[in-house]
């Protein structure tokens, strides 16, 4: 009986690490049409009776906006371009606020929030925790740090039903992502940490606030990261 057991665990495990790699390398180069985080939104939209809204429109990382892919960068993982995927300098220090009683933002990184929304589902337990590390260190191996962003810029939640920068872009600026400014930029930046509370535009004085800084960081970055290499 223990050897049947251990032998259905093991095709379960291996099964899994078969799929996982299997999704992983396809999205090295397809569009990503949808993730779990879309359809759990719809399910909530349609549990509560409200209006069921998704706009989701994948574009190529050439018709977004350097503004925007700056200021996500600057914004959430300043680290981006030299970190294996783990910020370990931010996980430290979030560590030793949380040992001192402080809140803070979380040390997750985009690569990080991208293995969360391909692949799983929004929570804070150590499950999914254990998993997103899995996924994380499967698509550093595989990917580009360009495709990574790329992928970020097209699922990541930026409002009510509203998924990746051209959605984004259209619906609370009324252009394309290619053509947003650095202020409209680092508006859809600023709303990230929480999408379902703030507004691009019209932005709060929050809002305002934290444009003006992201602005500054993506002054004090200085030249795009991704200029003069090719996409791999």
């Amino acid at each position: 009986m223990i050897r049947k057991i251990f032998r259905f665990a093991l095709k379960l495990i291996l099964w899994f690490i078969g799929i996982s790699l299997f999704l992983v390398i396809i999205f090295k180069w397809v569009p990503v049409p949808f993730t779990p985080l879309m359809f759990i939104r719809s399910i909530e939209q349609k549990t509560d009776g409200k209006e069921l809204v998704w706009h989701h429109d994948w574009v190529p990382i050439e018709d977004i906006s350097k503004n925007l892919q700056l200021a996500v960068i600057c914004s959430e993982d300043q680290n981006f371009l030299n970190h294996n995927g783990f910020d370990m300098e931010a996980i430290e220090k979030v560590y030793k606020k949380y040992k001192q009683g402080k809140t803070t933002r979380g040390a997750s990184t985009i690569s990080q929030q991208t293995a969360k929304n391909l692949f799983l589902w929004p929570s804070h337990s150590w499950v999914r925790k254990g998993f997103e590390v899995y996924f994380t260190f499967l698509i550093e191996t595989f990917w580009s740090k360009q495709r990574i962003l790329e992928v970020y810029l097209n699922s990541i939640e930026m409002g009510n039903g509203i998924y990746g920068a051209e959605a984004a872009s259209q619906y609370w600026f009324h252009k394309s992502a290619k053509n947003l400014t650095k202020y409209e930029a680092a508006a859809l930046a600023a709303v990230l940490p929480s999408p379902l509370r703030y507004k691009a535009n019209p932005a709060s004085a929050y809002i305002q606030g934290r444009k003006a800084w992201i602005v500054q960081q993506m002054g004090f970055f200085g030249k795009y990261p991704f200029d003069d290499k090719k996409k791999k």
